[in-house]
């Protein structure tokens, strides 16, 4: 590993040779005349290698400014979220905070940003460019991703956008594992341009509201572009949507939680009879399970009898309903700046600069914050021991409760607090200086030199949380909390009757906010041209470069987060650097007139593992006008994020027990039952609350990950075709992808290794290793590290038709589909568990349909259009046993053993466009609707939040929008 000096050498070593090319290039290039040309060449992501061919070696969907305009969509989130390619992803409708903790890899929920998703493999194993540029990851106070956050970009200063569905860790090294998003923004813009939008979702709200303004000019040398933009995008309460206002669609409050207004309190009295109702019995299956009788005041305790007094057995019925106090879509708004200017220094020299600054603020919402005290909480910290003094003057049982001896839990949920609110606060700065242009040496080449800073800055301020040191002095004993300043004895016992007065919640609430930071600086220098002709009229190119890049990324939660005094989850700080030094070569060979032959080769040395070589070959064969044939086999490799190897958090996993859920007490299935028992479960046993404290974090010692990816297509565009039946030009591509990783980071499916576990008999030490049990049958905290787990298997198939009419007497007309077929989606680890996920199966928030398909038909003549998009999801699966809640009146899962259908759906989005709108010139009018027939996301049992998966589907209620933009 390299020495910190031996980084800045490298660093200024590049830098130095970037300026020296600089200073050389312009003198070798006077009085070429044909440079200008060589300037505009193109190049297609993918490859370095300038080329003029459309249709490249790998398979390239370019989306262009007015096909983004169509879409009616204003973040690039959702614009790509879309693509049949896509998998699950986050987006404004995942309401997170409060609801999940942290994930496993170290990365954080990422509230309030945008991510992408190809051939679901998940958003760190997509490279998002700027410009050819890697794009900073994002930071949304709650961790050190591994991914990128789009909505760090606005689409106002979007040219287009490039998509890869291909590896190419080849030509831009890590994380382009499952394909390249290239976004390419605007350079030259004469004159100034205003937009504005407005949008609401019929129902339900959720106004959308858009404004930019772009000013831009140029002259023979100089050009520049400045674009200033404003997004705000309101909330919609969960509430508002019958699918989302329960916690599990049809289950009512059976499927809502134990921490209640009322109270829930499980404990044992050491007076009782062991046998006895209220028995210290060592399987805790006598112990009182109580909570207070609505309207209570004044609790009134019999021991012998509680039903005597003010209290009744819990039950299912008593349960809380969290679900309207979540957020179906999240509030979101930006302001953004961008600039960008080239000046040509001479005919074959170019300065270039862009620079971006963007502000987010955002908020989740979760139901009031519940309290949990006692083992049964499982947290693995504070809250579980602490202790409630018999003194308290407001505990009516009138003995002490001991974590260690006749205390299960004290539930409370103190609705009088408020909502638990998450509110983030995020900025963004980007900025790239370099220059480019053309070397008269040999047959010419072009060259580029680009040193960049991109910083991405997050602050979350969560309110109305507790602080547990507070809550287990105000707990205690009174003579001791006396003695703290500000003490106050805590009420956990009085219902909603008896609420907490102001000078309680005071002491043991407490605002926390957590930081998180990610920045990258790069150097990087590339050249391209080419050498020799082979045949006649084409000759073989080449593209070389070297890159030199430094990540620094830092989580830093509350101290109440870090000390584990937090009721929410709890998290340790990081602060970790590392650096990157890479060259790579390309090569394309025209061996025929018909057939090129291509090799690209990439080395990188990480100081965090060591070095790394990739490489990717392809060909692309013509044979004829009307057809391509072209196919690649690539290597490629994902190196760990800082989250990864250093993060360390708690995940909120939501778990079903298989010897007993909550909602539907044992005994366990057949195939479980000796697994329960082995563990000493009681037959009757009920899971306490489905979330399930998990221990994860990083893992200094992982390897990167590695990928075999192949595809192979063809291109058919039948020259017949052209003038039959007014068709002006017809094209139809096929693709199949595969693509194998091996050693994937991940945590272990921790379902599926409980489920194994208990099924196995519940004793096996691997698959049984990170569960242990309280004396009740509770599960304590897992511990479910990351790890270099196993392989990932995927392969499918893309479709492509894009078709185009001549001009009519009544106008224009266009068609296009892309589809995406997954044949196979397996995730295997390294003790041969087969993870849950997989192709027409709904689980862990997301799916994989088998086939997902977009339409686009549109007409335009003279100054109007009309565009109908339709979306298409193929139906997907979902396991009941994964419900919360299973039997009668709950459609399609009346038992655990049943499979329930998510049926097929279809969106349909329409727009009208007026250009030259009312006889202005250059004024353009947009009117839209999407999701055009009210189209309900499917009804999902297993799903965590809001009734339906938010990764898959759209948000019901039909979205109208309109939209003007005047150039001038």
């Amino acid at each position: 590993m390299r020495s910190r000096g031996q980084v800045h050498v490298a660093f200024h070593a590049l830098a130095g040779a970037i300026l020296l090319s600089l200073y050389a290039m312009p003198a070798l290039a006077q009085d070429s005349g044909d440079k200008a040309q060589q300037l505009e060449s193109i190049e297609v992501t993918g490859s370095r290698i300038k080329q003029s061919e459309v249709e490249t070696q790998s398979p390239v969907l370019v989306i262009d400014r007015k096909q983004i305009e169509r879409t009616g969509l204003l973040t690039v989130g959702d614009i790509l979220q879309q693509l049949t390619a896509g998998g699950k992803a986050l987006n404004a409708k995942f309401n997170s905070s409060g609801n999940f903790g942290f994930p496993s890899d170290g990365g954080g929920i990422g509230a309030g940003s945008a991510q992408v998703d190809l051939r679901n493999l998940g958003s760190k194993r997509v490279l998002v460019l700027v410009d050819g540029i890697r794009w900073v990851n994002e930071s949304s106070a709650s961790g050190v991703s591994g991914s990128a956050d789009l909505n760090t970009i606005p689409v106002s200063i979007i040219e287009r956008i490039e998509v890869l569905e291909d590896g190419a860790s080849a030509i831009y090294g890590s994380d382009a594992i499952a394909g390249v998003i290239n976004i390419i923004t605007r350079k030259t813009f004469d004159g100034a341009e205003v937009s504005g939008y407005f949008g609401r979702y019929s129902g339900f709200g959720g106004d959308t509201k858009e404004g930019s303004l772009t000013i831009g000019g140029s002259s023979e040398r100089f050009s520049a572009i400045v674009n200033a933009s404003y997004f705000k995008q309101d909330r919609i309460s969960a509430g508002k949507w019958w699918q989302s206002s329960m916690p599990q669609p049809y289950a009512g409050l059976a499927a809502g939680s134990s921490g209640i207004p009322q109270g829930r309190f499980t404990f044992c009295d050491p007076a009782r009879p062991i046998t006895s109702y209220g028995g210290c019995d060592a399987a805790q299956e006598n112990w009182y399970d109580i909570t207070l009788n609505g309207g209570t005041t004044v609790p009134v305790w019999d021991p012998a009898d509680p039903s005597a007094g003010t209290y009744h057995n819990f039950s299912g019925a008593d349960r809380f309903n969290f679900a309207p106090f979540n957020l179906l879509l999240t509030p979101n708004e930006r302001k953004a700046i961008f600039a960008s200017a080239t000046y040509s220094i001479s005919d074959a020299t170019r300065l270039h600069f862009r620079a971006l600054y963007n502000n987010r603020t955002s908020a989740n919402q979760a139901a009031p914050e519940p309290i949990f005290v006692g083992p049964y909480a499982g947290t693995g910290g504070i809250a579980d021991s602490i202790y409630i003094s018999a003194n308290n003057p407001y505990n009516p049982f009138g003995i002490d409760l001991d974590p260690a001896h006749n205390l299960g839990w004290i539930t409370k949920r103190p609705i009088e607090v408020g909502p638990r609110i998450f509110n983030q606060a995020v900025d963004t700065w980007y900025f790239n200086g370099g220059f480019d242009g053309t070397w008269d040496f040999g047959r010419g080449l072009n060259w580029d030199a680009n040193i960049v800073h991109s910083e991405n800055k997050a602050d979350q301020t969560f309110y109305n949380g507790f602080n547990l040191s507070h809550l287990a002095l105000g707990l205690g004993d009174p003579a001791i909390c006396a003695a703290v300043p500000n003490c106050v004895p805590v009420d956990l016992f009085g219902g909603q009757a008896r609420p907490m007065t102001p000078t309680m919640i005071n002491w043991i609430r407490s605002t926390q906010v957590d930081r998180s930071q990610q920045k990258l600086d790069l150097a990087s220098f590339n050249v391209s041209g080419d050498i020799f002709n082979i045949i006649d009229s084409r000759a073989v190119a080449f593209a070389a470069g070297a890159e030199y890049r430094r990540y620094f990324g830092s989580f830093d939660p509350d101290p109440l987060r870090q000390s584990g005094e937090s009721q929410d989850s709890q998290a340790k700080a990081v602060s970790a650097s590392y650096h990157v030094n890479e060259v790579y070569g390309e090569l394309n060979v025209p061996v025929f007139e018909s057939l090129d032959l291509s090799a690209a080769g990439r080395y990188s040395r990480y100081s965090t593992f060591g070095g790394e070589t990739t490489g990717k070959v392809g060909f692309r064969w013509q044979p004829s006008a009307d057809w391509l044939f072209r196919g690649s086999y690539s290597t490629g490799f994902r190196a760990p994020s800082i989250g990864e190897l250093y993060g360390l958090t708690q995940f909120g996993a939501t778990l079903v027990d298989p010897c007993g859920s909550t909602g539907s007490p044992g005994p366990a299935g057949p195939e479980y039952v000796a697994g329960c028992q082995a563990q000493g479960v009681p037959a009757s046993f009920e899971q306490a609350n489905t979330q399930i404290t998990t221990i994860t974090g990083g893992n200094p010692n992982l390897k990167p990950e590695t990928s075999r990816s192949y595809q192979l297509g063809t291109v058919y565009s039948p020259s017949w075709a052209e003038g039959l039946a007014g068709t002006e030009r017809l094209d139809f591509g096929v693709t199949y992808y595969h693509h194998k990783l091996s050693d994937a980071v991940g945590a272990r499916d921790i379902q599926a290794l409980l489920d194994d576990c208990v099924r196995s008999g519940g004793v096996d030490p691997v698959l049984c290793s990170p569960f242990t049990r309280q004396a009740g049958g509770n599960l304590n905290p897992p511990e479910n590290k990351l790890t270099n787990l196993g392989t990932i298997k995927t392969d499918g198939v893309d479709v492509k038709i894009n078709w185009s009419s001549d001009e009519f007497s009544f106008g224009r007309l266009r068609a296009a589909l892309q589809g995406t077929w997954v044949h196979k989606y397996e995730e295997v680890d390294a003790w041969g568990s087969v993870s849950t996920r997989a192709v027409g199966i709904e689980t862990d928030n997301g799916s994989i349909p088998k086939w997902q398909i977009n339409t686009q038909l549109g007409w335009t003549r003279n100054d109007w259009s009309v565009n109908w998009n339709v979306r298409y999801i193929h139906a997907v699966d979902e396991f009941c046993s994964g419900a919360s809640r299973v039997g009668p009146g709950i459609p399609g899962c009346e038992t655990a053993s049943m499979i329930h259908e998510l049926g097929d759906t279809y969106y349909h989005d329409l727009q009208v466009g007026w250009t030259n709108a009312i006889g202005v010139a250059n004024l353009s009018l947009t009117a839209g609707i999407n999701n055009l027939f009210n189209k309900q996301a499917p009804v999902c049992y297993t799903c965590t939040l809001n009734g339906y998966d938010a990764g898959t589907y759209d948000l019901p209620g039909r979205f109208t929008y309109v939209q003007a933009t005047y150039k001038f």
